[in-house]
């Protein structure tokens, strides 16, 4: 299987699986570097970003999905989105233009391809797939539930993804709605 065939199935089956719906979020971290058999942070791969982001930008436009983009450590992990996303949930706009060796290159083909990119420090997606091993937890919100898909890597890089549940409160005798567990 493909890259491209790889990263479509993983996102289609975490929007079923995740129950996403029209303005919700999608964290993504990637890793060109991982998915080219490299370790991550060192042989950084436009190519391999751009076929990547536009595999999961397509789908994702198609349901009204935003994309949230996360940058590599170098810029601290900031998040690329819509400047209409970063509005509608009150975030605070910072000033950095990812690169491919720095922010990495898949925010730099978000940045690139987006229509009104900015830089968020983070957000709370509803859902998110780490792409070797980038660490996208900080940007999912509370609580993250593991996912296991039918694709376990793209490329060579392991996946890991998570949907998102609200918090349980209450005690032993607390009702909870299945729907959203």
């Amino acid at each position: 299987m493909d890259i491209n065939k790889q990263t479509l199935t993983v996102v289609k089956e975490l929007i079923e699986i995740a129950n996403l719906k029209k303005g919700d979020v999608l964290a993504v971290g990637c890793s060109s570097s991982e998915v080219i058999g490299e370790k991550i942070g060192t042989s950084s791969s436009v190519d391999t970003a751009n076929e990547i982001f536009s595999a999961i930008y397509e789908i994702l436009q198609e349901k009204d999905i935003y994309l949230a983009a996360q940058c590599c450590e170098h810029l601290n992990r900031a998040v690329i989105i819509e400047k209409e996303l970063c509005e509608k949930l009150g975030l605070e706009e910072v000033n950095v233009v990812p690169q491919p060796k720095a922010g990495g290159s898949f925010a730099t083909a978000a940045y690139k391809n987006f229509k009104n990119p900015v830089a968020v420090e983070e957000i709370k997606a509803d859902a998110g797939i780490d792409i070797g091993g980038t660490l996208i937890g900080m940007h999912l919100k509370r609580v993250a539930v593991p996912v296991r898909l039918s694709v376990k890597k793209i490329g060579e890089a392991n996946i890991i993804c998570a949907r998102t549940r609200p918090k349980f409160i209450g005690g032993e005798r607390a009702v909870y709605d299945k729907n959203k567990m």
